[in-house]
């Protein structure tokens, strides 16, 4: 039987169409299927005639492409999370592992310089954006090779047209309507998403940053990545609404299966062009889910059941839901799901010994990379001479 959402197979020309039924119930000869049509989740909108599309189409090369990061992130978060119980890595850590069809989905349906500017649960952006494994994790544990020089930690990672996160709540809103400002400015047909999560929705920036947007139409998405709780507290204790796409009133907004990888794809693609049209902003609400706490100082068993967690996971993983779509429709068999999966471990488990093994900045570095020219020779930089002049002042 086919999972609800599977809609139509398209095969290639040596593949017979009543062959397909036993193609799929069999889950085998994944070649012989090149794409495949599926049922989107819904979306409701506000203050749209229109939204997203009921429907989708899937290639093999993508969803096979979709599956490897969605792995490569999640395993790469539990690293982070062992490495932190370790002590390896120390300081602020904030993990993704749940959320990881929200980056995915909307990195699929923009252009490679459209700008994204997110919070503090930015690794998954990071790598997206271009920044291998191994320089995340040696930047989360502080190490000489890490993507910021072992400088920066959970919150610092950048990448072309790529913000990095922010470490204060809301922030980055406001950051990312004046990177939508400059795009306009000069005319370059890009935009900015700005991403934040449903605690920091409550902050006072946001409306500010709204009326902005829509006063000067600015080519920006904002994105509501709502995972039920703000730190400790839930959406429910915490707003007097949780309609958070209807929260930038006079701006566009839609609901999006933040945990469904397609349909997130669809809708950002939707919400970009409108952008992009000159229309001005649009607000998107993701709804999503954490599997770690807040933080890895917040265990996240206080203020949800353990049973909760558990049965996201069975019933709503990204993951999952992604391997089982693939499978159904034969764009994958068992053999590409296996090979991704090993691929993946052995990728993250490289990265994991290189950031064990790195060593740590030298106190030298501490005065380079203050100036844009900083590395060059003789450079001073505030009248010392890198640590053995500053200690003897």
């Amino acid at each position: 039987m086919l999972r609800k959402g599977f809609v139509s197979l398209r095969a290639t020309s040596s593949l017979k169409k009543p062959f397909l039924g036993w193609l799929v119930s069999t889950r085998g000869l994944a070649s012989q299927v090149n794409e495949a049509e599926f049922e989107l989740s819904d979306c409701p909108i506000h203050r749209l005639d229109s939204g997203p599309p009921k429907k989708a189409i899937l290639t093999r090369e993508d969803g096979l492409n979709f599956y490897r990061k969605m792995q490569t992130i999640r395993r790469m978060e539990t690293a982070a999370s062992t490495l932190y119980k370790s002590k390896i890595i120390r300081g602020f850590c904030h993990l993704y592992s749940g959320q990881e069809a929200c980056c995915i989905g909307m990195d699929a349906a923009i252009d490679k310089n459209d700008s994204i500017i997110t919070a503090y649960r930015c690794h998954g952006w990071t790598y997206l954006k271009g920044v291998p494994a191994v320089e995340i994790l040696c930047e989360l544990a502080g190490r000489k090779t890490g993507c910021s020089k072992g400088k920066g930690g959970s919150m610092h990672m950048y990448g072309h047209e790529y913000y990095g996160g922010n470490g204060i709540v809301g922030a980055q809103v406001p950051l990312g309507a004046g990177i939508a400002l400059a795009h306009k400015y000069r005319g370059n047909g890009q935009i900015c998403i700005a991403l934040y999560g449903d605690g920091a929705a409550n902050q006072g920036q946001l409306f500010e940053t709204y009326n902005m947007a829509k006063l000067w139409d600015l080519p920006c998405i904002f994105v509501c990545e709502n995972n039920g709780y703000g730190m400790g507290t839930s959406v429910e204790r915490a707003a007097a609404t949780t309609e958070y796409h209807t929260r930038g009133d006079y701006i566009p907004g839609i609901k999006v299966d933040g945990m469904d990888v397609l349909t997130v794809r669809e809708a950002t693609k939707f919400a970009a062009d409108y952008a992009r049209s000159g229309k001005g902003p649009v607000l998107m609400e993701l709804t999503t889910y954490r599997y770690y706490g807040h933080s890895m100082s917040d265990p996240g068993t206080s203020y949800r059941s353990r049973d909760e967690v558990q049965a996201v996971r069975k019933t709503r993983d990204p993951i999952t839901g992604l391997r089982e779509k693939l499978l159904d429709s034969g764009l994958a068999d068992t053999d590409d799901i296996k090979r991704i999966e090993q691929e993946a471990k052995q990728e993250i488990e490289a990265a994991v010994k290189a950031a064990e093994a790195d060593p740590d900045p030298p106190l030298e570095d501490l005065y380079m990379n203050v100036y844009s020219d900083d590395n060059m020779d003789g450079h001073v930089i505030r009248g010392c001479d890198n640590w053995s002049k500053h200690a003897t002042n």
